[in-house]
């Protein structure tokens, strides 16, 4: 009960001064129900109004449609209407709607779990950023310990499978331990079906709970408030470290990312005990966490592959050079986040710093170079192949040659006789002279061969002709050393 000159306070501060009810509750410390009550404000309620609304006749239909779909928004009721020949504006109808959308809210119980017992994780997207030519879309790994609210955060460019368990093993080992349950939405990533309680798991999250000893919990559809101390860190990324913060490359990105924790988000206020740290609160949870095995869970995303035509193999938008060798058989792509490996057989044949770019070619100058090595012996099979390599001014010989009615087949058959005479040298010299005097024949260059030959006073090459046996010409006389002639010597002797 209040006294009159409470009550006559609260109807000047109403009705003057246009308080509202919840704030002369509050700055007179009275229930609002008490507020309402001194106001008498059911002695002035006024009847049902008689003025007809363009949204009479549209209702029954609101409120049917309300109570099929609660959440259904104003706006897409609005086009529904419209479609049935409802006149008025998208405004008069959210009015309406707000009156009539069926409320039912929930209470929720405040958990606190015990140290080292649950995290929670999640993904968020954070739009696109440009990489040269292509747009990568922009994902944050967020693992939260329920207890200490100590973070993980880790920027990827996908939520793939395997970036989802890099996320756990960094986070694992920045953390020095496990917690025992990870409670996650229901990822396609981590749940491939679900039938009410029973679940099917992604079997390679299997694997990665199994070698680091926890279990995964996934909350049940539709009740993301079960991890609302991930999707509270979510928010607070957004507005603490992603507003306004340029971006630049991913590993620079991360590595602010990892500052911004350790200095700004690890030294706030824990929600248990204001006047602690939640650096504190982690520093007391890390010594409850099970301990980490030996060897890091391989989260590496594996991919099978076949060369084409050309040395280079297609992995995520980009080419990548590979052992000319290696085309045409069956190859495996292992990619992480920074590296590029490429096996045959398990066996390394290339490896490469990764690029998120698109349309570009990652090339190592060892296998352009044994490619063009490859392309030099083929070359050199043929006649005019063998001369191209060995004696540039051939060329340009022959064209010249060519050009004044000499036969090009005939001329380079002679000139190969000249060159197993003479030499690459030599042969090479005298096609520039005979080039420079303009007598491109063979007659030429034989006679400033033999005018070389005499000055450096040399011995005319001997005619060697092996037609009749062709298998001489890769003969080869293995060279003995004098001590095997010794040996010989000694043997006769004693005999």
């Amino acid at each position: 009960m209040i006294s009159p000159e409470q009550k006559a306070e609260i109807r000047h501060l109403f009705h003057a001064e246009h308080w509202k009810v919840g704030t002369i509750a509050g700055q007179l410390g009275l229930h609002p129900e008490t507020v309402k009550n001194a106001l008498e404000s059911h002695r002035f309620v006024r009847g049902p109004s008689t003025r007809n609304h363009l949204t009479d006749p549209y209702l029954d239909f609101i409120r049917e449609t309300l109570h099929r779909y609660p959440h259904l928004r104003a706006t897409r009721l609005y086009q529904m209407l419209v479609a049935r020949g409802y006149p008025g504006s998208v405004v008069h109808l959210r009015r309406i709607v707000a009156g009539l959308r069926p409320t039912h809210r929930e209470a929720f119980l405040r958990l606190h779990p015990f140290p080292a017992e649950q995290a929670q994780v999640d993904w968020a997207s954070f739009g696109e950023v440009q990489i040269g030519r292509a747009q990568r879309r922009l994902s944050c790994f967020v693992l939260t310990l329920s207890h200490s609210r100590a973070l993980w955060v880790e920027f990827f460019f996908d939520q793939t499978l395997e970036n989802f368990c890099l996320g756990h093993v960094h986070a694992f080992q920045s953390w020095k331990g496990v917690p025992r349950t990870l409670l996650c939405d229901n990822l396609k990533s981590v749940v491939l079906e679900r039938r009410g309680d029973q679940i099917h798991f992604q079997p390679r999250l299997l694997e990665l709970a199994a070698h680091y000893h926890f279990t995964f919990r996934p909350c049940r559809p539709a009740r993301g408030n079960e991890k609302g101390r991930v999707e509270r860190a979510i928010q607070y990324v957004r507005q603490s470290f992603f507003a306004a913060r340029p971006f630049t490359t991913l590993e620079d990105f991360n590595r602010q990312a990892l500052l911004w924790r350790d200095q700004i988000a690890h030294q706030r206020p824990w929600p248990g005990d204001d006047s602690r740290p939640v650096q504190q609160a982690f520093t007391e949870e890390q010594s409850r966490l099970l301990p980490l095995p030996i060897h890091p869970f391989d989260c590496d995303r594996v991919e099978s592959v076949r060369a084409g035509k050309t040395p280079y193999v297609r992995f995520d938008l980009n080419d990548y050079s590979i052992p000319p060798e290696a085309l045409g058989h069956p190859l495996t792509v292992v990619a992480s986040p920074t590296r590029v490996r490429i096996l045959e057989e398990n066996r390394e044949i290339a490896n490469h710093r990764r690029s998120f770019d698109r349309h570009r070619r990652i090339e190592d100058p060892a296998h352009l170079e044994a490619l063009l090595n490859q392309k030099r012996k083929a070359l050199g099979s043929t006649a005019s192949g063998r001369l191209a390599c060995l004696v540039p001014a051939s060329q340009p010989f022959l064209d010249a040659a060519f050009q004044k009615g000499e036969s090009a087949a005939r001329l380079s058959r002679q000139l190969l006789s000249l060159l197993d005479d003479y030499g690459p040298p030599l042969l090479q010299t005298a096609l520039e002279e005979a080039l420079r005097q303009g007598t491109p024949r063979a007659s030429s260059v034989a006679l400033l061969l033999e005018q070389q030959r005499r000055l450096k006073k040399q011995r005319p090459p001997l005619p060697l002709h092996l037609t009749h046996r062709p298998e001489l010409a890769d003969l080869a006389v293995p060279t003995s050393t004098p001590e095997v002639y010794d040996a010989l010597a000694q043997n006769r002797s004693r005999e």
